[in-house]
């Protein structure tokens, strides 16, 4: 079970950094630092600190850093953003990375 909050928080904090990006452009800075608190506060970190009470850290905390891919996934297809063959090399090794220390 440990493992869908270790995935949960790594989707909720993607999810915070495109929330962010969206505030940016028509409101106060103010108010999206806020908003972006709230959501880290009650999804991502609940989800990381409930994986981590139950989980391995050695692999929760891996899994959390693949909100990389969460961020660039959403950036993608929400702002169809593109990634130069370089990034996308990295990408792939920082996934394949985390995916070799499941167990």
């Amino acid at each position: 079970m440990w493992i869908l909050f270790a995935f949960g928080s790594a989707l909720f904090s993607g999810a915070t950094a495109i929330l962010a990006k969206c505030g940016i452009r028509n409101t106060d800075s103010n108010v999206v630092t806020a908003l972006r608190t709230v959501v880290v506060l009650l999804f991502s970190w609940l989800c990381y600190f409930k994986a981590l009470q139950t989980g391995p850290a050695s692999v929760v905390v891996p899994i959390d850093k693949l909100s990389i891919l969460v961020t660039v996934a959403f950036a993608y297809f929400v702002f169809g953003e593109k990634l130069q063959k370089r990034s996308t090399a990295g990408l792939i090794a920082i996934t394949a990375g985390t995916l070799l220390l499941l167990k």
